[in-house]
């Protein structure tokens, strides 16, 4: 049973990668929950400072990932108009069928939101929608470094236990 657990976790923190980069997968909470498969074989014990840290770092990220892309478009002088357009083009270009959608998405839809706002300013909607593009890959970079520690930190663990689970 342990091994299986330490597959489905090794599973869900490298599928946590991918999310990283693909918004439709939640890349920190799938790999915490791999690191939680991990402490719930009987090798691992259980260590709640590293599962409690880790959720609170998961659960401020989840927020932000949602919340950078918005605040981009903001600080490059966009609307709520901006704001969201960029949130429903994240989620049209999450289920488009084109290339690299989830990127083009949120900066089509800040630049239409903006024009709605104000078709004339045409700088301005530019502007705009190169912030939500810069935030949104501000918010990517910052999951997958998350992820990339919780990958190490998984790897990390089994090193410490691995006489113990193999």
């Amino acid at each position: 049973m342990d091994i299986l657990l330490l597959l489905l976790g090794l599973i869900c923190v490298v599928v946590g990668v991918f999310g990283s980069f693909l918004p439709v997968l939640p890349g920190p909470s799938i790999s915490w929950v791999g690191i939680v498969l991990l402490y719930f074989t009987t090798a691992v014990p259980a260590n709640y400072w590293i599962l409690g840290i880790s959720a609170l770092i998961t659960i401020a990220l989840t927020i932000l990932d949602y919340i950078i892309p918005s605040k981009g478009t903001k600080k490059f002088g966009g609307s709520s108009y901006g704001i969201w357009g960029t949130n429903i083009g994240l989620i049209v270009g999450i289920f488009a069928p084109i290339p690299l959608g989830f990127l083009i998405g949120p900066f089509v839809g800040a630049l239409i939101g903006e024009l709605i706002y104000d078709y004339k300013d045409h700088q301005r909607a530019l502007k705009a929608a190169t912030g939500s593009l810069l935030g949104f890959l501000a918010s990517s970079f910052m999951t997958f470094v998350v992820c990339m520690m919780y990958l190490g930190l998984f790897l990390w663990i089994v090193w410490q236990n691995k006489t113990a689970l193999f």
